[in-house]
């Protein structure tokens, strides 16, 4: 498994898709921030209509046209002519989603919205990889041609439902998660990130290297030889891309691997300990509270698949 895959894996990113806006004339849409570990999307099929955000921006979204909000801000959505909303808004559950509309006639603006759902920690470490605003169009990249393909398959289910026709949008949403993460990172301007870390074909190596084997006791040297580069040559290139450290970085996913297996409850703490390299159970402990705010055992039972049951 790629170091991406493995660490969304650990995240447990699921998305979610939530509504259906068929609009025509004016309208305005406020949407309040939303819990912590929820990013919105919305993702227009027809139409163009404009996303106000707290700080006074803007940003006109059109058809092929996906905003993403990593950290959850409150934003309103409105049509692009500011026009005096003039027709009441009604929701109705035909669909394999609530649709949200303002006429019963032919639609000007049509756009799904939803959400992406993650758990805080590995998430997190993608989620700061991208900006407060990511807007993608899907239009005229062929690297973009996934995307398309989903959002086609999203637009079908949701104008003709058939059975199953919610699961599979339900799984093409966080596919969708996952093809907007490569759209981004082959822009320009990725910022420091764990996701330009990946991005790149020989440090994501030594990241996959990590997660394969978190118990191994990893040095400079080591992980360099993983990436094919020299100790110096892979300490620069590492710090260019990433805002932690090898050594930081390890740790931290030494702790989302732990916290996996102690969700899963199938391990002792020693072994789970010792599996991500701590011979002393107790200098486990210490780290993982430092990092979870928690220890071992309070984790497993507020977080355990026994515990969610």
């Amino acid at each position: 498994m790629d170091a991406l895959s493995r660490v969304l894996e650990l995240a447990q990113i699921r998305g979610s898709l939530d509504l259906r806006c068929l609009f025509a004339g004016g309208f305005a849409v406020d949407h309040p921030p939303m819990p912590t570990g929820e990013a919105p999307f919305h993702l227009m099929l027809q139409g163009a209509a404009v996303v106000e955000l707290p700080d006074g921006s803007s940003q006109r979204l059109a058809a092929g046209e996906l905003l993403l909000l990593p950290r959850g801000n409150a934003h309103l959505v409105r049509d692009v002519s500011r026009a005096s909303p003039i027709h009441p808004m009604k929701l109705s559950g035909e669909g394999i989603v609530p649709i949200r509309r303002n006429t019963d006639r032919g639609a000007e603006v049509d756009l799904l919205c939803g959400r992406f759902v993650y758990a805080p920690g590995a998430a997190d470490l993608i989620m700061r990889s991208l900006p407060d605003v990511l807007h993608l169009s899907l239009e005229g990249d062929d690297v973009l041609e996934g995307l398309r393909g989903i959002v086609s398959l999203l637009r079908r289910e949701v104008e003709e439902p058939r059975p199953g026709g919610l699961e599979l949008a339900t799984a093409l949403t966080r596919a969708l998660f996952v093809l907007v993460l490569r759209g981004y990172g082959l822009g320009d301007g990725v910022r420091i990130s764990l996701l330009a870390l990946l991005g790149d074909l020989r440090l994501s190596r030594a990241v996959t290297a990590m997660l394969q084997d978190p118990g191994k006791d990893w040095t400079l040297s080591l992980l360099a030889e993983q990436a094919a580069m020299s100790r110096a040559t892979f300490a620069r290139q590492f710090a260019r891309k990433s805002d932690k450290s090898p050594m930081e970085l390890l740790t931290v996913l030494r702790m989302q691997l732990a916290g996996e297996w102690l969700r899963q409850g199938q391990l002792a703490i020693g072994d789970v300990a010792e599996r991500v390299g701590y011979q002393s159970e107790s200098a486990f402990g210490k780290a993982f509270f430092q990092y979870m705010g928690a220890t071992p055992a309070h984790f497993r039972r507020a977080h355990g698949q026994l515990a969610e049951k």
